[in-house]
C-alpha cells in the first residue's frame, strides 16, 4: 500500500523526503560542517562578545558597506593569507559575504586549517540588512588625510 502511494504520488514523496532531510540537517548539520550557521541576531551577540569579523566579499561589495570592524579578506585571497589569521585560531571568528554561500566555503577552509570556533552569517549581509542592522562605510584615503 505504501509503495503504491509512492508510485502514484512520487512528487509529493520527493517533497516530503526533501523536507525531512532539511530538518535533519538543521539539527545535526553543524556537527558535520565544523562551523555553525548563525542568524544576524546571534552574529550581533558574537560580535559584542569579541568575535572577529571577516568580510569575504569582493572589493566593490565591501565598499558598499561592512559590518562592525570587519577585516576585509576576499574569498579568492583567503587560502593565500591564512597565515595572517593565525592569531585567531583559538578565538571566535565570524565570516560573512553577500548571501552566506561564499563565506560558508571560507568557513570550511578555516575549519580545515585548524580554527576552533568558526561561525557563518546565515543569509550574509543581505540578512543583516533585512534585520535592520547598521553598516559602516569605508573611509577614503583623502578623508583620512583631511582628518575626517
Amino acid at each position: 500500500m505504501f509503495i503504491e502511494f509512492i508510485k502514484q504520488e512520487y512528487l509529493l514523496f520527493i517533497a516530503l523526503a526533501i523536507i525531512v532531510l532539511m530538518l535533519l540537517y538543521s539539527y545535526i548539520g553543524d556537527r558535520f560542517l565544523g562551523y555553525k550557521q548563525v542568524s544576524p541576531e546571534e552574529a550581533t551577540r558574537l560580535y559584542n562578545q569579541g568575535a572577529s569579523l571577516i568580510d569575504v566579499r569582493t572589493d566593490a561589495e565591501y565598499k558598499s558597506g561592512f559590518i562592525g570592524e570587519a577585516k576585509h579578506l576576499p574569498v579568492a585571497e583567503l587560502k593565500a593569507k591564512l597565515v595572517s589569521l593565525e592569531a585567531l585560531k583559538e578565538k571566535p571568528v565570524l565570516l560573512y559575504c553577500q548571501s552566506g554561500a561564499r563565506s560558508a566555503g571560507a568557513a570550511t577552509a578555516l575549519v580545515k586549517a585548524g580554527f576552533k570556533e568558526v561561525y557563518n552569517l546565515r543569509g550574509g549581509i543581505l540578512a543583516w540588512k533585512m534585520a535592520g542592522l547598521p553598516l559602516n562605510m569605508p573611509v577614503s584615503r583623502k578623508a583620512k588625510r583631511r582628518g575626517a
